[in-house]
Order: structure tokens, then sequence, then C-alpha cells
């Protein structure tokens, strides 16, 4: 058997070493057979609880970490791929359709995983993830806060978002040097915007770029020299809502247009 996997701090992991914790982030899935994509499985603490499922599939780049998985579980070998989950083909995935993550995910890249849930929100209905908690809170936060911020809207937009639970420290390896959270994101029934998806996403990002200012100064550079009317425009990033954005939305594709 292969030596335990050394903790890899310049990868951003914090391997989960509490048994209970591990078991509650996956009871907290749906009980069904939809696919589920683990991201870093580390030492397979979460893992453990999913290997034996036909439609499980582990990503990292860890090659200690997948060797040592592949020589645990030798008859589930071909589930776990040497693969950074960021740049992985996840069409095949999609193409039979939908898929859940699930992970104890790297600190350094969880913003970047989110992203990649917008890109695949058609598909993936449910997500189950460890973050630091200071993002998990601005993924959950609402309306009117300072952790408010793209990520909350962006994924508010499509998902619906449960803060569960948070971590201690002291149950990983390393211990990081903050609190870590659980949330889970499960995907609403909103198919798509009242508005253009593209152009929501640049508002929505340009007005936080700039959150100190009014959304007016900071969706200029969208707008050019066209005049938009909103009531909104007044107002920080931070004080609107989803469907609030989608109505400025709204508001600067009908100036572009005029």
């Amino acid at each position: 058997m292969a030596s335990p996997v050394k903790a890899k701090k310049h990868l951003g992991q914090h391997f989960l070493t509490d048994l209970n914790i591990a078991q509650k982030i996956v009871n907290s899935l749906p009980k069904d057979d939809t696919p589920i994509l683990e991201i870093g499985p580390g030492t397979g603490v979460i893992t453990q609880y999913m290997v034996e499922k036909d439609n499980f599939t582990a990503f990292d780049i860890d090659t200690e970490s997948i060797d040592f998985l592949k020589e645990k579980y030798p008859q589930h070998a071909h589930k776990f791929k040497f693969q950074d989950f960021l740049e992985a083909d996840l069409s095949p995935f999609a193409s039979a359709g939908n898929f859940y993550l699930i992970g104890n995910f790297p600190y350094n890249i969880s913003t970047q995983i989110m992203f990649r849930v917008l890109e695949y929100r058609s598909n993936i209905n449910c997500v189950v993830g460890m973050f630091q908690r200071e993002v998990a809170q601005r993924i959950a936060e609402k309306p009117g806060t300072k952790t408010y911020g793209i990520l909350s809207v962006l994924l508010q937009a499509f998902y619906k978002i449960e803060y569960l639970f948070t971590v201690s420290e002291h149950v990983f390896n390393p211990p990081p040097k903050v609190k870590s959270a659980v949330i889970r994101l499960t995907r609403n029934t909103t198919a798509k915007l009242n508005c253009d998806e593209e152009l929501f996403f640049k508002v929505v990002k340009a007005s936080f770029n700039q959150r100190r200012k009014t959304v007016r100064n900071s969706v200029k550079v969208l707008s050019g020299n066209h005049v938009v009317e909103s009531v909104y425009l007044d107002k920080r990033a931070e004080q609107l809502s989803v469907n609030e954005f989608v109505e400025l939305t709204n508001s600067i594709q009908q100036a572009i247009q005029k």
C-alpha cells in the first residue's frame, strides 16, 4: 500500500481528517444516481463514501494523491483522473446529462471553480463544497452588505445557496489559518435570465470592480455615450439584487440599441 499522501500547501490544499464532517458533506448531496465529480480528493477522506458508485469521478493535479488512491482502490483506479479540473474537458459529462460537484476545494482556486460551475450551469444541478469561510459567506450573502459581490450575484442568479455549517481549522492537515465552511448550491428554476446574459455578466463585474462608486459611473464603459435611464444608476453595486441587475442590464441594452 502506498504511503499516506503528504499535505501539499503549495497546491492550496488542506486535507480534511474528520470522518464525521466528511460524511456530513457527502450526505448533503441529493440521494440519487446522478454522476458525481469530486475535485481534489487528496487522501480520500470524502472519496471513501462515494468511490463504490458507478458514476463517480475524481480530479486531482497532485500525482501523489492520484497514485495513492489508485493503489488504495485498484478496482476503481479508472475513476481517478490526474487532471486540472479547471482545464478538464467536461463535455462528456455534460453531454450525458446532469452531474454534481463535491469536494474540499483548494482555497487558491475555489473562486475559479465557481466560475466553471457557472459555465456548466445547465448541467451542474448541485454543488457541495468546502470553502474558506469568508468565501462561503460571500457566495451566500444577501444584498446590502460589504461582502456581497460578483460571485454572490452571478451564482444566486442560477442557484439556491445554503450555508450549511462552519468547520474548525483543527480538523485539517496542515491546519489552515482560517476557518472553513460547507455550502450547497442547488440549481434553481431559472433556465435563462430575462436579459442578455452575456451583458448581465459584464454589468455585474463592471459594477463591483468600482464598488465604491455608483453604478452610473461603473457602467459607463459598457454604455459608452448612450444615455441610460434606470432608477438604479445612483445606487452602489452591493445594494442591487439579482433581479435589479437584470433590469439594469435591460436598461443598458435598450440605450445601446437606440
